[in-house]
């Protein structure tokens, strides 16, 4: 099969390459990497050429302009990977792979309650944060939280394991002046953007959506997360440690 950047991709087009593509337009709209071109990737091609490209009449078609163009999106927005560590002192920084195929007595083969430390964070969910920094440059973001191993939990009490690389919190820097109520207002206002945009939910009823926490929980910062996914779209290949395991440049041949 081709990969990613050596043919044209559009409608009713199949393969890996349609699956990367879809990862890397997770933040505008968003839908599962599945590797099938339906009409939701095409709504993803839409709204990145008309928001990103400024195209006034998007082609729904990824030609070497709009390969070029996320290829430049990814420049535009890094990702700090030394925000996204573990700060336990003792694994790596994401994490040992420990606990593969481990639940919580009661909760096997429920994601909310595997015990897996992924190998890195989701590259979805940092595709999509690329998206959030885009659509808001007002803000300061930073990652308060990203990985959090099993190591780390054990210090501060925790049971959640969405942070072994299935989540990122965002803060937002205030601005002299401001206060708590601002910063919830603030995050109130984030959340009902990528609700908008990036078809992501608030909880976690359906299945293999991106879910934000409600500000019952995160008051003042934004929990982004995949604890929804199916297993497949949770492979190991689907998690990074670095920018060149998030972006994996590839040549553009077409």
């Amino acid at each position: 099969m081709p990969a990613y950047g050596e043919r044209v991709l559009q409608k009713d087009m199949k393969g890996p390459d349609v699956a990367e593509l879809q990862l890397r337009l997770a933040g505008f709209r968003g839908t599962l990497p599945d590797g099938d071109f339906g009409s939701g990737t095409e709504l993803q091609v839409q709204q990145f050429q008309r928001d990103v490209m400024k195209m006034a009449s998007p082609t729904r078609v990824v030609d070497k302009a709009t390969f070029v163009a996320i290829d430049q999106f990814a420049q535009r927005y890094p990702i700090d990977f030394r925000q996204l560590k573990c700060p336990c002192g003792t694994c790596s920084g994401f994490g040992r792979g420990l606990f593969r195929g481990q639940y919580l007595p009661g909760g096997q083969g429920q994601e909310i309650n595997n015990l897996y430390e992924y190998p890195g964070v989701h590259r979805m969910l940092l595709w999509a944060v690329r998206a959030v920094y885009f659509y808001l440059p007002q803000h300061q973001f930073s990652f308060s939280s990203g990985y959090r191993c099993s190591v780390d939990n054990q210090k501060h009490g925790r049971t959640s394991t969405n942070h072994h690389g299935k989540a990122v919190d965002l803060d937002i820097a205030l601005q002299p002046g401001e206060s708590k109520r601002d910063d919830a207002i603030k995050c109130d206002a984030v959340r009902g953007k990528l609700v908008e945009l990036s078809n992501a939910q608030i909880g976690w009823t359906a299945a293999n959506r991106k879910a934000l926490e409600p500000s019952s929980i995160a008051p003042t910062w934004v929990h982004y997360d995949v604890r929804q996914y199916d297993a497949i779209y949770l492979a190991d290949s689907c998690f990074c440690k670095d920018a060149d395991s998030l972006d994996q440049p590839m040549p553009i041949k077409v």
